[in-house]
């Protein structure tokens, strides 16, 4: 195959003729990509990896559905956000602490590496006294790179909409962490 296709055009192409070849090529484009998705959402590499897998099975199991009204790769972050979101309620039902997040809180050992993880901790803290959706929108875009426009796409509001959510967010992040600075 044309290593110039678009996906749009990959999928008109193949998936009837040869869909093996079809899914594998949009695969090797975005497994890494949905990988860095769910592991931002979930924090752990082997559920991020479970979640991937499954988020790739349901979107070729749908891909006949795709129509095009937005671009392929916007469809498929769709789907990830959502299995990923749906799998973290369900996962909320049992609260369950890995044994070595305790590891994480071991004290530096320099005052340098101390002040950072005290500030990282700060940031931490404040990113959990996000709302889950404020949350979802800063990993969008700033873990996941996600363009305005793609953002107001996914959500179905105006890009003006997703600037001013987006500075609340950054303000509020800015606003949490000099209060817990303070305490």
């Amino acid at each position: 195959m044309q290593p110039s296709l678009t996906d749009e055009e990959t999928i008109r192409q193949f998936l009837s003729s040869q869909p093996n070849h079809c899914f594998e090529t949009l695969y090797k484009r975005y497994v890494s990509k949905v990988y860095r998705r769910c592991l931002s959402m979930t924090k752990d590499s082997e559920k991020a990896e479970d979640f991937t897998h499954d988020i790739f099975i349901k979107a070729f199991g749908k891909l006949d559905a795709f129509q095009e009204r937005s671009t392929f790769s916007t469809w498929l972050y769709s789907i990830a956000f959502n299995h990923c979101s749906d799998q973290l309620r369900l996962a909320k039902r049992v609260n369950v602490v890995p044994i070595d997040e305790t590891s994480k809180l071991d004290v530096a050992d320099s005052q340098d590496s101390q002040l950072h993880e005290e500030s990282l901790l700060l940031v931490r803290r404040a990113m959990k006294s996000l709302t889950t959706s404020e949350q979802d929108l800063l990993q969008l875009k700033y873990e996941d790179g996600m363009t305005i426009e793609q953002i107001a796409q996914l959500y179905g509001i105006k890009t003006s909409a997703v600037k001013m959510r987006l500075k609340r967010c950054r303000e509020k992040i800015h606003r949490l962490y000099t209060q817990h600075g303070d305490v």
